[in-house]
């Protein structure tokens, strides 16, 4: 298991935007609180450490940069797939 100051989280957005961006991200302590919430709130978490070093770089509020939109598609083809939805408009994504 993981010391609390090696973990990390990084909160993705998407549908509000042209592409998805970073709605929150942490280390340690803050890592956990996101994390926290995202189980409250019933969303998926991942662990996936590669993508998170890529998305680390990237600001609170920004869009992911166009290199990363592939790794990012798979993950987030996977969250609509647990939730038996599609990407676009009218989907519960928009609700997120």
């Amino acid at each position: 298991m993981k010391e609390l100051d090696e973990i990390k989280a990084i909160a993705l957005e998407y549908g509000k935007r042209e592409a998805p961006s970073i709605l929150a991200k942490g280390e340690g302590e803050e890592a956990m609180s996101i994390i926290d919430a995202a189980f409250d709130l019933g969303l998926p978490v991942i662990e996936d450490e590669a993508l998170q070093r890529l998305l680390s770089g990237v600001d609170i509020g920004e869009e992911i940069p166009e290199s990363l939109y592939r790794a990012v598609a798979v993950v987030l083809a996977w969250v609509f797939w647990l939730r038996g939805d599609e990407p676009g408009p009218g989907s519960s994504n928009e609700q997120r």
